[in-house]
C-alpha cells in the first residue's frame, strides 16, 4: 500500500492540494470563531514539528488544514507502497486509499485508525484549539505488530503482484505498537499546543496593535479634518477683520481729518480769538485728534500689508540722510523729557534700494519707542556701521540658514542700531512684540499707551525690504533693536 504522497511523488497529480493562504492575505478570524491553523503557524514552524518527529521514529507525518491543504509533509515513500504504485490496479487501490485517509474527519472521540489493504495503518489526529477543529495530523503508514503475513488483500490487488516480493517489502515497513503511536499523537499534539498558542498569542496582540494603529489613524483623520474646518474659518475670520479694520479706518479718517483741520484753523484765531481755557481744550483736540489719526494709520498699514495691497517703491537713498531726519523729528520731544538723542555714523555707508517714506517708518517708530520707553535722564542712540560682504549674516538670531553660508550669494549689507537705556524687553517677550497688538503689560492700568501696532508694521516692512529685525540686551539696562539690510548694488 502507498503512503500519502508528496509533491514529488509519483501520484502528485492525483493528490494535488489546493494553495495554502498565506497569513498576510488571511483575513482577521480570531475572534469570529472561524480560526484556522494557517493563520496561526507559519509553514516552516510545521515542517520542522513533522520532519523532528519522522527522524525519532521513521513513521511518516502529514499536517493538513480544515480544508484539506496539505500545511507540512515528512515522509519517505516505502519500498513496498513503491512496488504497488507500478502496477495499474495497485496504483488505482492506492489511489482510492488515500482519497478515504483525506476525507477521514475523526471520530467522535477525535482520533481514528484507517486500515490499508498493504496491512498497513494510518492514525487520523484531529487538531483543536480553543474547542474548535482547526486541523489534522495523518501519521502513517505503519506496520501493526499484529500484521506478521502478507495479507490477502495485497495479494489480491493486482494479478501481477509477486508474492515473493511482496513478503521481502512489507516487513521494511516501521512498525509501531497502537500505543506508541497514541504516544506520537499525544506528544505532536502537546507541542502544537505550545505553538498555536505562541502563534494565537502573537496574533492577537498584532490584530490589537493594528486596531489600535487603525483607530488612531482615525481619531487622526478626524482631528486634521476639525483642525482644517477651524484653519478655514479662522482664515475667513481673518479675511473679515482685515476687511472690517480698512474700511473702518478708511471711514474714520475722512471725518478725523476734518476735526484736526478744524481744530488748527480754531488755534490760528481763523474764527475769532479763544480764551486761555478755549485755546487750551482746542490744543487737546487737535493732540488727540493727532493721536487718533496715527492709529488709524496704523491700522491701514496694518491692512494693507496683511492683504498684500501695499506698495514699496524703491530707490536707491542714504539712509544716513532718511535717520538724521528722524533725530531731528524726535529731538524735541526727547529734549523735553530730559532724554538724549543722538546719531552715530558710520565710515562707508551704502546706498540701500529701498522705500524712503517706509523707511523712515521704520526707523521714526523704532526711535519713538526708544524715547517713549526711555526714563528722564537716559538716552537713546542710532547707530550705522557698514558690515562689509556676508557680514548681515553673523550673529543674526532669526537666521536659520548660516550653515548655508558657502552656498549663498556674496553680500553687502550694513546695519542701523536703536539703542536705549529704557526698561528693556524680557528675553521671553521679544519674539512675541513683533506680533500684532500685543503688548506687554496688556492692563488696564498700564502706565505706557501704544495698540500694538507698530512693531508689527516695522517688521513687515524690513521684510519686506529683504533684511532682518532682532532685539539685544544693552546692558546694563534698556534695548537694542537691530535692522539689517542689504545694500543697493544687491537690488538695482
Amino acid at each position: 500500500m502507498s503512503g500519502l504522497p508528496s509533491e514529488p511523488d509519483a501520484h502528485a497529480s492525483l493528490l494535488s492540494d489546493p494553495p495554502v493562504p498565506t497569513p498576510s492575505s488571511s483575513p482577521d478570524l480570531s475572534f469570529d470563531g472561524r480560526m484556522r491553523l494557517e493563520d496561526l503557524v507559519d509553514r516552516e514552524g510545521l515542517e520542522e514539528l513533522c520532519t523532528s518527529f519522522f527522524a525519532l521514529f521513521g513513521i511518516p507525518v502529514r499536517i493538513y488544514s480544515t480544508d484539506g491543504a496539505l500545511l507540512a509533509d515528512a515522509s519517505k515513500e516505502h519500498e513496498i507502497c513503491g512496488y504497488v504504485n507500478t502496477l495499474i490496479a495497485g496504483r488505482a487501490a492506492c489511489g482510492a486509499t488515500v482519497s478515504a485517509v483525506k476525507a477521514n474527519e475523526g471520530g467522535p472521540s477525535g482520533d481514528v485508525v484507517h486500515g490499508c489493504f498493504t496491512g498497513n495503518a494510518y492514525r487520523i489526529v484531529v487538531l483543536e484549539y480553543d474547542a474548535r477543529k482547526i486541523g489534522r495530523i495523518i501519521i502513517g503508514p505503519y506496520l501493526p505488530p499484529s500484521v506478521t503475513e502478507v495479507p490477502q488483500s495485497l495479494l489480491d490487488v493486482d494479478n501481477g503482484i509477486d508474492p515473493a516480493r511482496a513478503r521481502s517489502l512489507l516487513p521494511r515497513v516501521p512498525r509501531a505498537k497502537e500505543e506508541t503511536v497514541t504516544r506520537i499523537a499525544t506528544h505532536l499534539k502537546s507541542a502544537l499546543d505550545l505553538i498555536l498558542f505562541s502563534g494565537h498569542k502573537a496574533l492577537l496582540t498584532s490584530t490589537m496593535h493594528l486596531a489600535s494603529v487603525r483607530e488612531s489613524y482615525r481619531e487622526l483623520q478626524e482631528k486634521n479634518a476639525r483642525l482644517q474646518e477651524s484653519f478655514s474659518k479662522l482664515k475667513e475670520l481673518d479675511r473679515l477683520k482685515s476687511n472690517f479694520l480698512a474700511t473702518v479706518s478708511h471711514e474714520l479718517r475722512t471725518p478725523l481729518t476734518s476735526i484736526i483741520g478744524y481744530s488748527e484753523m480754531l488755534t490760528e484765531g481763523i474764527a475769532g480769538p479763544l480764551a486761555g481755557e478755549q485755546s487750551e481744550f482746542v490744543g487737546t483736540i487737535h493732540e488727540k485728534g493727532e493721536q487718533l489719526l496715527g492709529l488709524i494709520t496704523s491700522l491701514l498699514d496694518l491692512s494693507k500689508l496683511e492683504s498684500g495691497s501695499m506698495s514699496v517703491k524703491k530707490r536707491s537713498m542714504k539712509v544716513q540722510d532718511l535717520l538724521q531726519q528722524v533725530v531731528s523729528t524726535l529731538t524735541p520731544t526727547a529734549r523735553k523729557r530730559g532724554i538724549t538723542l543722538k546719531l552715530e555714523l558710520g565710515v562707508d555707508i551704502p546706498e540701500v534700494n529701498g522705500d524712503p517714506e517706509r523707511l523712515r517708518q521704520v526707523f521714526l517708530n523704532l526711535a519713538d519707542n526708544a524715547v517713549k520707553f526711555t526714563p528722564t535722564g537716559g538716552s537713546v542712540t542710532l547707530t550705522v556701521r557698514n558690515l562689509g560682504i556676508d557680514g548681515g549674516a553673523e550673529g543674526a538670531e532669526d537666521d536659520d540658514a548660516s550653515g548655508f553660508a558657502l552656498l549663498a550669494p556674496v553680500q553687502s549689507s550694513f546695519e542701523i542700531r536703536v539703542a536705549d537705556t529704557g526698561i528693556g524687553i524680557p528675553a521671553r517677550e521679544r519674539s512675541k512684540v513683533f506680533e500684532p497688538f500685543y503688548q506687554i503689560d496688556s492692563s488696564s492700568t498700564r502706565e505706557y499707551g501704544g495698540t500694538g501696532l507698530g512693531l508689527s508694521i516695522v517688521k513687515r516692512l524690513v521684510d519686506a525690504h529683504g533684511g532682518t529685525i532682532h532685539i539685544e540686551d544693552n546692558m546694563p539696562q534698556g534695548t537694542v533693536f537691530v535692522v539689517r539690510l542689504p545694500a543697493s548694488d544687491l537690488n538695482a
